[in-house]
């Protein structure tokens, strides 16, 4: 029945998600823009089983792998542990192309596809080298974006992928910002150096950007971090510290967002069904659109919240929410949460929460004060009913 519908027909619960998350302003930096990571990444791989849109990749032994992929594009924020997924693109096979499909067509299809929709947010965009490049800068630019932190020359990829600004670069009188902090004994230096007004590539139509590094150095001056960016927006003394703690929090597709959904209680890549056309596509937007919803139920809803910070990881909030419920009925999703949270109490399949221990009595007084009743509420809301 899923076999052979389109992913796209959940994009729109994703904004959903989004919307029922609460406000963004926790989301927010650079003056009120929103950060979106771009990363792609694999959910399946097999050697004997394949379907119409699978890539295909030779092996060292002769053998063939048949595999997918797909761009996943995720609201991030430095500081802020919790992600919000946006509606992925899939790498397929494209009707009349000789070469496999990759992440660059993957990104300016989903530019073409959701730009529109997240300029309101006034979105500023992230990613590694290989999305520092004419066509994507234009892409993202198109769609009333900006150029964010996106991964630049530096001691970790290849000069020949940016030979335009390397060789602006050599010579170039660099601005310079130092910060010394010293936190728990130990002193360190973020030394960070921009060149503005720098051409992307080396032709007459280049998109001009900024260039800026980070460089963290010890007590003893030795390099403990390096990396380097490209953006459109403005690099100052006051701008550069800000815009390199962006640029790192791209990193968080990886951690907070494959890493969760991999290793977190989602199994992304385990095999839930390939079938013959895009049902691998369909479980793979579902089980995001499953983490969209549980991630803004935890940024909005109190009592999941708290459910979910009593079980530690997500995934054995997932065993207890799946335990429990083969088990017994509960009056409501409120009570759900109440008995997750409080588990190993008595009372608390009851809706009873417990109370919190008294005080001693005080000026010899030797009648204890009756401790309010804790209650859980949706935020926004002054109480549960």
């Amino acid at each position: 029945m899923l076999d052979g519908a389109a992913p796209a027909t959940f994009d729109p619960l994703f904004f959903k998600a989004i919307g029922a998350a609460g406000p963004l302003t926790r989301f927010q930096c650079l003056g009120g823009r929103t950060l979106i990571a771009l990363d792609g990444t694999q959910h399946v791989c097999s050697r004997k089983i394949k379907c119409r849109q699978c890539s295909t990749r030779r092996r060292s032994d002769g053998g063939t792998e048949y595999f997918h992929t797909f761009l996943g594009a995720t609201l991030v924020a430095p500081g802020h542990k919790q992600v919000l997924p946006l509606p992925p693109e899939f790498l397929v096979p494209q009707d009349g192309a000789e070469k496999q499909d990759c992440e660059r067509n993957a990104v300016k299809r989903w530019l073409a596809r959701h730009g529109t929709a997240v300029t309101h947010l006034r979105p500023v965009y992230l990613g590694d080298d290989r999305f520092a490049c004419q066509p994507i800068v234009a892409a993202i630019q198109s769609t009333g974006g900006n150029l964010g932190p996106l991964r630049g020359p530096s001691l970790t990829c290849k000069p020949s992928s940016h030979q335009t600004i390397t060789e602006y670069l050599r010579g170039a009188e660099l601005h310079e910002h130092r910060q010394t902090v010293c936190k728990r004994g130990k002193r360190t230096t973020t030394v960070y150096r921009w060149l503005s007004a720098v051409p992307l590539r080396g032709t007459d139509d280049a998109i001009i950007v900024n260039w800026f590094s980070i460089e963290t150095l010890d007590a003893k001056g030795k390099r403990t971090y390096y990396n380097s960016f490209v953006t459109d927006l403005p690099v100052s003394a006051d701008t550069v510290a800000e815009l390199a703690t962006c640029g790192r929090a791209r990193w968080k597709i990886e951690n907070e967002t494959f890493n969760v959904l991999k290793r977190g209680g989602y199994n992304l890549e385990h095999s839930f069904g390939h079938g013959k056309e895009t049902l691998a596509s369909v479980l793979v937007a579902l089980n995001l659109l499953a983490f969209a919803f549980h991630t803004a139920a935890y940024l909005a809803v109190l009592a999941w919240q708290a459910a979910v910070n009593a079980r530690g990881p997500t995934y054995r909030f997932f065993e207890h929410l799946r335990t429990i419920t083969a088990y017994v009925v509960f009056q409501g999703w409120d009570h759900l949460l109440r008995s997750i949270a409080c588990s190993g109490n008595t009372t608390a399949l009851t809706g009873e929460l417990p109370r919190p221990a008294t005080n001693p009595p005080e000026n010899g007084d030797d009648t204890p004060k009756k401790p309010a009743n804790i209650k859980f509420r949706i935020a926004g809301q002054t109480q549960m009913p």
